[in-house]
């Protein structure tokens, strides 16, 4: 065996955040940014795991035996090591060949984005091995990280897409998602990373009835996923931050921290951190540097 290397993208909910999870149609994007997972073969039944950061930084490192993925090992002082244990033994459970008959490996993982931007350091991860192992990599998130598997489409599609969930099974499509105004958009952090899965338990805790909010979303998802008029196209975001601020009993980040901006906000996946959209008819970077928020990217920059 050869090293193998394998690729998948980042990504960013456009629309239907939080409902994607109950069967609301939503827009995707794949980003530019993504992630590398590296295979080399080695010896003595463990894996020599190291995870680098954009800046090359290694952010995580350790050594799995094997015995500790067949057998799931939790180990308490290291939460990043049990949650990787997790997805290998899920995975082994799909495809146990790459345990019993191999002798080790040497893995790399490497980010094109920072960690802490929250553009899926855990679905690209999951989506690189199951190229790396030929499972289903919908299935392999479902039973080890959870979530809607939105993040898993984006990974191995290189236009955005409609997404949903039908019967517990993913459906989705490529849309040509190519707004004239797009000079016009931008990606601003948010200077803290969220934690999606704490976000998700969160929402599903929640006890409301959603099809009424849903059809709202699926008919904006797909009026911002072809217009190419600017004004409407932002009326229809904030109208979906409104529609999503009721749900979620929470302010719009607009009303929490922008509420002097000019333009639209839109929280993009789970609400309190990472990125949001904004869209503005005047360039909006002043605005957002003189609050503190320096990482600023055009829509160009971002997505693929």
């Amino acid at each position: 065996m050869k090293k193998e290397t394998y690729y998948s993208n980042g990504k960013l909910l456009l629309t239907g955040e939080y409902l994607v999870l109950n069967g609301a149609k939503s827009l995707a994007v794949p980003t530019r940014f993504g992630q590398d997972l590296e295979v080399s073969p080695a010896l003595g039944k463990k894996i020599v795991w190291k995870s680098y950061d954009a800046d090359g930084s290694i952010w995580f490192e350790d050594v799995l035996l094997f015995e500790d993925v067949v057998s799931k090992i939790t180990f308490i002082e290291n939460k990043i090591k049990t949650t990787l244990v997790e997805i290998l033994h899920h995975a082994y459970l799909l495809n146990p060949d790459f345990i019993t008959n191999a002798e080790g490996y040497l893995i790399e993982t490497k980010l094109t984005f920072p960690r802490l931007w929250g553009l899926g350091t855990s679905s690209t991860l999951i989506n690189n091995i199951g190229q790396w192992l030929s499972i289903d990599s919908f299935e392999l998130l479902k039973n080890s990280f959870g979530g809607s598997g939105y993040d898993i489409a984006c990974a191995q599609t290189n236009q955005a897409i409609i997404y949903h969930l039908e019967n517990e099974k993913q459906f989705f499509e490529t849309v040509a998602f190519n707004p004239k105004f797009k000079d016009n958009i931008y990606f601003v952090y948010l200077n803290k990373k969220q934690n999606s899965k704490s976000a998700i338990n969160n929402y599903l805790n929640k006890q409301f009835s959603l099809d009424k909010v849903k059809a709202q979303v699926n008919k904006i998802t797909a009026f911002v996923s072809e217009t190419d008029d600017v004004t409407e196209f932002m009326s229809a975001l904030d109208k979906h931050e409104i529609l999503m601020s009721d749900v979620l009993e929470q302010l719009t980040v607009k009303e929490s921290l922008f509420p002097d901006f000019k333009g639209t906000v839109k929280s993009l996946g789970a609400w309190g951190g990472d990125f949001v959209m904004v869209v503005s008819k005047e360039n909006p970077l002043f605005y957002f540097a003189d609050k503190g928020y320096d990482t600023i990217l055009k829509y160009e920059e971002m997505i693929l």
